[in-house]
């Protein structure tokens, strides 16, 4: 598999004075995202196989499901660019077990630790009926292994990908049971794209070793190789040091297991996103949404795929508590998932309610577009604005219903011409469209209908129900750059329950 295409930083205007720095958010560190989830050790199983399913589950609305396409042995396409050991394995394999039901109680100790089991017995344990499944899942079922990240304290690296894949009933709930190491096996060839974008960094001097990267045009990269940087001090060799900017930490096997719903249900109660696992990627890799945890005066929340623009790999990934994310689109997620543009996306992951993602094409020369609008701060009489042009002195009353006006505030913003320093100590310029607070979504837009998105970022079509889309804009070069809300949300569409990956809804707007 050969990434050939990247999201350029570069894109992001820079300032050489700062006025506001980042403002660490009270529940996380600078990439230390807190994370809402219930984590159980992995069984490791050998594994891999390269299968990518565009089957559909017609004519079901909202009922778009993880093992969907694995009842379908239709349109199944092997992914080009696999290992030439790769093959189409039929895994399927049906066994029972007893397996205690985790729960939380009344929510609590919703939070975990990487590879932590919180869990406590239940009233009832059920004999589960499992099959193993092929689906869009990238199966390991060859037992291949990073080449340049270790196991904690041992000279044998660490599994690659989704080690397996189950169909599991808990409590009369069917759920896909993934679980995965969560370090993918990404290779990417170098461009001259990348390499500039890697050269042309604010603080090259600073962030590599050597003031300048250790690649060059054509060369293929693995993931965790060293190509230069002065990562975190947390890193070693054995862990990938050199591939990652400074700031993040290093990623690690967080060996997570996760149950997503097979029949998702849409949600009957506001359920905001939150910090941390949201759901996985078909590699097993997190998924992670708009916020990077971080704000200006607890009010004004930046969006990861903006402010944490330098802080991620040349896939467009980074850790936080060893934990390998996404927040936004990457050319190595498109690349694994077989999306080469010719029609719409196929699946790229499931969040934790049970909905899948799909990437940004609607259809051939179609992006799906995002029904979120930037407000107009620049406008006085703007019914989005704050009275004087180019102040953030105000906040919308309701994000989803901008009829309801705005609201005056003391915490203010930076204008709209002002600046702001991330936690690894980049500048940006802060024009609408910095913060989370800049967005609400215009329901005009979603009445169009086709393209257009709604307020979780996702539609329904007849073919594959209710889904999400990854949504980018595309510039005058084709270069794809990731629009909010990036993946899906801001808030679930589907409900969680004490199973799933989030088993709570977040109670604040990006923490």
């Amino acid at each position: 598999m050969k990434i050939n295409r990247y999201f350029l930083a570069g894109s992001i205007t820079l300032l050489t004075a700062a006025s506001v720095v980042a403002q660490p958010s009270p529940n996380s560190g600078y990439n230390n995202d807190q994370r809402s989830v219930r984590e159980v050790p992995v069984r490791n199983n050998d594994g891999r196989n390269w299968q990518n399913d565009n089957s559909t589950d017609s004519g079901n609305t909202r009922n778009n499901s993880a093992n969907a396409t694995a009842n379908s042995n239709d349109n199944t396409v092997e992914d080009e660019n696999a290992a030439e050991s790769d093959t189409t394995v039929d895994t399927s394999t049906e066994t029972t077990i007893d397996e205690t039901n985790n729960t939380s109680d009344n929510g609590e100790n919703a939070t975990s630790e990487v590879g932590e089991d919180n869990s406590t017995a239940s009233d009832e344990e059920d004999s589960l009926t499992t099959e193993t499944s092929d689906t869009t899942w990238i199966i390991n079922s060859n037992d291949e292994r990073a080449p340049y990240i270790y196991e904690t304290n041992s000279n044998q690296q660490v599994l690659v990908n989704v080690q397996s894949v189950e169909s599991v009933t808990v409590s009369g709930k069917e759920y896909t049971r993934v679980s995965a190491t969560g370090i993918p096996d990404y290779q990417i060839e170098i461009t001259q794209e990348i390499l500039d974008s890697l050269v042309n960094r604010p603080k090259a001097s600073s962030d590599f070793v050597n003031g300048y990267p250790l690649v060059q045009t054509g060369e293929i990269v693995s993931f965790g190789q060293d190509i230069g940087y002065r990562s975190n001090s947390s890193c070693g060799s054995e862990a990938g040091y050199g591939f990652w900017p400074p700031g993040p930490v290093c990623p690690e096997n967080v060996s997570h297991v996760g149950y997503i719903p097979t029949e998702p249900e849409a949600s009957t109660e506001t359920c905001e996103t939150g910090l941390g696992v949201q759901g996985y990627w078909v590699n097993g890799t997190s998924i992670y949404q708009w916020s990077d945890g971080q704000s200006v005066n607890n009010t004004w929340h930046t969006l990861a795929p903006v402010a944490e623009v330098y802080d991620v790999d040349i896939c467009g990934g980074h850790a936080a508590n060893g934990d390998y994310h996404h927040h936004f689109y990457s050319d190595c997620l498109a690349e694994i998932a077989g999306d080469n543009a010719d029609g719409h996306s196929p699946i790229y992951g499931y969040t934790a309610d049970g909905y899948a993602i799909y990437g940004p094409w609607e259809d051939i020369g179609v992006l799906a577009k995002s029904s979120w609008a930037i407000r107009d701060y620049d406008d006085p009489r703007s019914d989005s604005g704050c009275g004087v042009a180019g102040q953030r002195s105000c906040l919308l009353v309701d994000e989803y219903d901008i009829d309801r006006g705005v609201t005056d505030t003391n915490n203010t913003g930076p204008t709209t011409s002002g600046s702001y320093t991330s936690q690894s100590g980049n500048e940006f310029d802060t024009p609408a469209g910095f913060f989370y607070e800049d967005y609400y979504w215009d329901e005009n837009l979603t009445a169009q209908g086709g393209e257009y998105l709604d307020q979780f970022n996702g539609h329904t079509d007849s073919e594959r129900g209710y889904h999400y889309h990854l949504t980018v804009t595309q510039d005058s070069s084709g270069q794809l750059i990731p629009v909010f809300p990036y993946t899906f949300g801001p808030r679930f569409a589907g409900k969680l329950d004490d199973q799933t990956i989030v088993n709570r809804c977040s109670t604040t707007v990006g923490r």
